[in-house]
């Protein structure tokens, strides 16, 4: 795939890209795995965990993976300059405009049905992981965990996301001592 098509995908998936980085899952599982059978669903859904490991915007954290996987370091830097071309022209152009739209009820309206399709499109993204999850009981133990430190304890994600990817390093490498 040339680079220039590579950037022009990720034109496209950053202009339909509402509500951040979790909705880009379906749509990547699409574009890659499903129509051009070039990504792997298991690599994919790797991707996006690193994605969401990293510091920064998740879509433009996963192009560069993808990108990098099909060209190397140029891959990289043209996937994720695609992803965030579109939005970065709409940002600019909506904060000029903004106060003359933020009182208006159609667009208000047009905001509210896009959350209620971001929601759901965040639900589908949260199904096809856990759907390609190994889980297992330390895989379990994690989730539960996870959830009650973020519902019941209120800890913040970030906290929450170094507590456990530490413990998830410390017992694989004890697995890795034991062996």
């Amino acid at each position: 795939m040339p680079l220039l098509k590579l950037f022009l995908i990720f034109v496209k998936i950053g202009a339909i890209l509402l509500g951040g980085g979790y909705v880009i899952l379906p749509i990547l599982q699409n574009e890659f795995t499903e129509k051009r059978k070039i990504i792997s669903q298991n690599d994919l859904v790797e991707y996006f965990a690193l994605a969401q490991s990293l510091p920064g915007i998740v879509a433009a954290n996963i192009s560069m993976f993808i990108g990098y996987r099909l060209h190397g370091k140029s891959g990289a830097l043209t996937a994720m300059l695609g992803v965030i071309f579109v939005p970065f022209i709409c940002i600019i152009l909506l904060a000029s405009v903004l106060n003359i739209f933020l009182d208006n009820r159609i667009v208000q309206g047009i905001m509210w049905g896009v959350g209620i399709a971001v929601i759901a499109l965040i639900m589908l993204s949260a199904g096809e992981i856990w759907k390609n999850s190994k889980r297992n009981l330390f895989f379990s133990s994690i989730f539960l965990l996870s959830l009650i430190a973020l519902l019941i304890f209120k800890l913040s994600p970030v906290l929450v996301i170094i507590i456990f990817s530490t413990l998830g390093v410390i017992i694989k490498l004890l697995g890795r001592c034991r062996k």
